[in-house]
């Protein structure tokens, strides 16, 4: 949970300070438990004010990463953790509205199939379709050299197949009431 590197393994803290169990166990309390409290919270009123509730659970990653995988990541990373995260046929659906999009590539459950948040909150029986999604950092920004900077350009052609898979997951909405 409290990370001492970079996924390219550089060092966050000066060589002899990483944080010891007690400032881990400080930032459990004081930042990890009150952001999950809140997320179950939010949840919960989602689903008992309108029968269910949808969590897209998205993310920034290097689409390079040797210290996890060989070769580049896809685009677009779709996850529902093989399908229990989600109603049958919802990943199946994102996935394709991602790959009619035929200037990025995409999977479902490849490499991410789901972390933390998708397990523990996609409860579909219970209400809660979660779906996450691993979008490559070269989508949208220049991601090989500092500063790396966000490329309006780059984000502008993206945002219309965002806004697809969006409208999508908004009508996977299961009837609840």
């Amino acid at each position: 949970m409290v990370p001492v590197d970079t996924a390219a393994r550089e060092r966050l803290y000066p060589q002899g300070s990483d944080p010891d169990f007690a400032e881990i166990s400080q930032r459990v309390e004081r930042y990890w438990k009150p952001y999950h409290e809140r997320l179950a919270a939010e949840l919960e009123r989602l689903r008992a004010t309108h029968g269910c509730a949808l969590l897209w659970d998205a993310h920034s990653i290097a689409s390079v990463l040797p210290r996890f995988f060989p070769g580049r990541l896809p685009d677009l990373n779709l996850g529902t953790v093989n399908g229990r995260s989600c109603d049958a046929g919802v990943g199946e659906r994102l996935l394709g509205i991602a790959r009619s999009a035929s200037a990025y590539n995409s999977v479902l459950n490849g490499r991410y199939v789901g972390g933390y948040i998708t397990r523990r909150y996609g409860t579909p029986g219970d209400g809660v379709q979660a779906v996450q999604l691993e979008l490559a950092q070269c989508t949208y920004m220049d991601e090989l050299r500092p500063p790396y900077r966000f490329r309006e350009d780059l984000a502008e052609r993206l945002r219309p197949l965002l806004s697809l898979l969006l409208e999508e997951f908004l009508r996977c909405a299961p009837s609840r009431r």
